[in-house]
């Protein structure tokens, strides 16, 4: 997929200078940081930047490295092979982002481990071919490190072929221009959904799996933009989606519903 609109990124580091250096070394990298911080939205802007094609796969528990690579198929009356997202990315020199790799079946890891050392280089096992990676060709990958759902982790000899980015929330001024310039809303509802975020944060007692994420913020005011009550825009985009518990999502709503 060619990118050709600008997508909208505000850095919070020098994450786009190590980004442009990993590409012109012909590095690997990998994104780490919990759910809704931006990983995707930079990898789409960095496409952008770089002028180059970006394929991203959204890795889960069933995904394969034939899903990655390619499989035989039938077409009329014949079998042929199709390339799978990687060889194509391999191929054509694209940008392929492997959204959450540690959700991947092991066998992934084993298929792209050959491309992120010097070698650079794709086995194709089905078809007993090797095919070396176009110039143009970066590997990236994206991981929550300890994530409660599976506690998967990457294993340390992966994790130390790649070049490494951490994510988290941004600052609050930061996130505020964030959540106002994504959802067009006024700097002050802005400023009390980001405070909003921050609050839910910080209450670590409550033992959610996945805390506010700037993306629910941005939900929630796209919500408001449109006309949507404040305080309903919160419950449905911020609260229910972090939890089920009853007295978890009261005490949430309560909460909330001050702040807004």
């Amino acid at each position: 997929m060619f990118i050709e609109k600008e997508p909208y990124y505000k850095p919070i580091g020098r994450e786009i200078e190590v980004f442009e250096h990993a590409f012109k070394n012909k590095l690997p990298l990998l994104l780490k940081g919990p759910t809704g911080t931006g990983k995707s939205r930079f990898v789409e802007h960095m496409a952008y930047r770089l002028q180059k094609d970006l394929i991203t796969v959204a890795c889960h528990e069933e995904t394969s490295s034939t899903d990655l690579i390619g499989r035989f198929i039938i077409k009329g009356a014949e079998t042929v092979w199709q390339d799978g997202p990687l060889t194509r990315a391999v191929k054509e020199g694209s940008i392929i982002y492997l959204d959450e790799i540690a959700e991947a079946r092991p066998d992934v890891i084993v298929a792209i481990h050959p491309l992120t050392d010097f070698r650079r280089l794709l086995y194709i096992d089905k078809l007993g071919i090797e095919v070396q990676a176009h110039p143009d060709f970066m590997l990236v990958a994206s991981f929550n490190p300890g994530y409660q759902k599976g506690f998967k982790e990457l294993k340390p000899s992966t994790r130390q072929r790649f070049v490494s980015l951490s994510f988290a929330y941004p600052q609050a001024e930061i996130e505020r221009e964030i959540v106002a310039n994504e959802s067009r809303i006024d700097a002050a509802t802005a400023k009390r959904l980001v405070k909003i975020g921050e609050k839910i944060r910080n209450l670590t007692e409550l033992g959610l799996a996945e805390t506010v994420s700037t993306r629910l913020l941005v939900d929630a005011g796209k919500l408001i933009h449109t006309g949507l009550n404040k305080r309903l825009a919160v419950q449905t985009a911020v609260v229910e989606p972090l939890t089920d518990d009853p007295d978890t999502l009261e005490a949430l709503k309560d909460m909330t519903d001050l702040m807004i």
